[in-house]
């Protein structure tokens, strides 16, 4: 079964605009844009069309990346460098994803920017996720969510509570899952927004507890409200998780319907992080059926995507890159320290010359006094 895609788009400066006449405003108003308010506008469609047309969004943001380097704009580079991440992990290019993820983090906190950093704590999460690496995803997470209270960000704490929950269901934490769905759909409610993830999550719940006619009755719910809002990479994974529950639920015909729809739209949107679940599925619906030649050609495509994406060769690139980072840290922490020891030092010396010339004054002031008393002694017998 597919996990919901732990993913949070990155909302830039400007305000979310909604509708494809704000987007054709913006691509319109990048002739007259310059400096960081481009590179806004190019982050900004970037938000826009990576749902719908992935390509053309990652080159939104490669030209953001290029021009907040050149204009020396950090927190459009952080944007840009996280933008990056979330194409690249939409495609299944986990270890570039990360890279980008970790390049975004550290912009981030040496901006103190807590947006940010909340953000990219949560896609950093969605790969550990991917990976299976539950207790540092969690970690991130709880991080995340931590700051999007601290901000009281409704939408974005609807967002984490919803990926709190996935997490939690994933580990079979069930009941603790359930109520982060729960309190998420309420705080959507009472906003008056509708949301799919709540539907879906909900659907994945029941599909783990094996009821798939209400897992169904969640997902086409949740798959209108995409479809409705022309939300495709929202669409692509519901479509997954149908064809997934149908197939467990032994029924052939509209599981392959929808895994077919399925793999036509992850091609179209380029989104091969889908592929493993999507061919693996397949195998098991063609064997249902006796299909063996098509269950067999279908597992063997599986195997290859999966290993593209999941293989050994990611983990230990993940691993190297953590490193990497721990090392960073490590380096500015001794840095500080550093600091700190010479400001000590300074300090320490400062109070020995302020003793030195403490004394030295004394011997002064005490010389002074004895020569004076001296001449007024000596005075006196004259």
């Amino acid at each position: 079964m597919t996990q919901k895609t732990l993913c949070l788009l990155l909302l830039c400066a400007i305000l979310p605009l909604r509708g494809w006449t704000q987007a054709d405003s913006l691509q319109s108003s990048l002739d007259t844009a310059k400096n960081q308010y481009k590179v806004k506008a190019l982050n900004e469609l970037f938000r826009k069309f990576h749902e719908n047309d992935p390509a053309k969004a990652v080159g939104f943001a490669r030209e953001a990346l290029n021009l907040a380097t050149e204009v020396g704009d950090k927190k459009g580079l952080a944007a840009a460098y996280n933008n990056l991440g979330i194409a690249y992990k939409t495609q299944g290019a986990l270890d570039k994803a990360l890279e980008y993820y970790l390049r975004s983090l550290r912009i981030y906190e040496s901006l103190n920017n807590k947006e940010g950093i909340a953000t990219t704590k949560n896609n950093i999460a969605t790969i550990y996720s991917m990976k299976k690496d539950f207790g540092q995803a969690m970690k991130y997470l709880e991080e995340s969510y931590a700051l999007f209270v601290e901000m009281k960000d409704e939408d974005k704490i609807i967002r984490s509570m919803n990926n709190l929950g996935n997490l939690h269901s994933e580990i079979q934490l069930y009941e603790k899952a359930m109520s982060y769905f729960s309190q998420a759909y309420q705080l959507a409610e009472k906003k008056g927004t509708l949301y799919a993830d709540p539907l879906m999550n909900m659907g994945n719940l029941y599909f783990r507890q094996n009821n798939y006619q209400r897992a169904v009755e969640q997902y086409e719910k949740a798959l209108d409200l995409e479809r409705k809002n022309n939300n495709k990479l929202g669409a692509l994974n519901i479509l997954v998780n149908l064809g997934i529950t149908y197939t467990k639920a032994k029924q052939p015909k509209p599981a392959q319907v929808y895994l077919d729809e399925a793999l036509l739209l992850c091609e179209e949107l380029q989104a091969y992080s889908f592929q493993p679940a999507i061919y693996k599925t397949s195998a098991e619906n063609y064997a249902n059926q006796g299909k063996w030649k098509e269950a067999y050609e279908s597992f063997a495509k599986y195997d290859d995507v999966r290993e593209k994406i999941y293989g050994e060769e990611s983990t230990r690139n993940i691993a190297q890159m953590e490193m990497i980072m721990e090392f960073q840290q490590k380096e500015k922490e001794y840095d500080l320290l550093k600091q700190q020891d010479e400001i000590t030092q300074l300090e320490l010396r400062n109070s020995r010359l302020f003793i030195v010339l403490f004394i030295l004054g004394g011997l002064i002031i005490l010389g002074a006094l004895n020569f004076y008393f001296s001449k007024k002694k000596i005075r006196r017998k004259s």
